[in-house]
């Protein structure tokens, strides 16, 4: 069975975004990308809300192609480009190129579905939304969450509220020369 790996970031107080989805603070490195895209090794698809995805994809199919790419930014940039796209949306256009499959209902069930299939892992970048409906229905296998060395107060949580407890199990912790850690956790089953 396909895993379902969470990957995100937050700010020390554990949101995603500021209050106004601002990301100051979110300083990211040469060396954290090279990290991230370490992790998209066994994976060949992404999961992500609409706003996610279009972010991501606005941005990253062809940055491997600029002169000034970074190592990390070509390695990610390529498996990007080439990794199956879901997106958990009702309202992006049908018309999309291939690679792509929109998850319009039934979410819960359709990605139970899709984790049966064959394939190799499956990444969730961020996608707060998404990612607060999956987790108390337990279908998030791992989390790497990459906690960045700021406070922001207010703003766009990445955990629900949940009614019951998740207990999770560390796996492994990386630290970043910028201050960011990245923390591996599995949900205790």
């Amino acid at each position: 069975m396909r895993k379902l790996i969470l990957i995100a970031h937050v700010s020390l107080d554990g949101f995603v975004a500021g209050p106004n989805g601002e990301l100051s603070g979110f300083e990211p490195g040469e060396e954290n990308l090279k990290f991230v895209a370490g992790l998209t090794k066994g994976a060949d698809a992404a999961l992500s809300g609409r706003t996610t995805y279009e972010l991501l994809n606005a941005n990253w199919p062809k940055k491997w192609k600029e002169p000034n790419a970074t190592e990390g930014e070509i390695a990610y940039s390529k498996w990007f480009s080439k990794a199956h796209q879901f997106v958990v949306s009702t309202t992006l256009s049908d018309n999309h190129e291939p690679g792509l499959t929109i998850i319009r209902r039934n979410v819960a069930e359709e990605i139970a579905e899709i984790k049966k299939k064959r394939g190799e892992n499956i990444l969730i970048f961020g996608s707060p939304g998404l990612s607060r409906f999956l987790i108390p229905l337990g279908l998030i296998d791992s989390y790497w969450i990459f906690v960045n060395p700021v406070i922001f107060g207010l703003g766009l949580p990445l955990f629900p509220k949940v009614l019951n407890h998740i207990k999770l199990k560390p796996q492994s912790a990386t630290s970043f020369p910028n201050g960011e850690l990245a923390l591996n956790y599995d949900p205790n089953q």
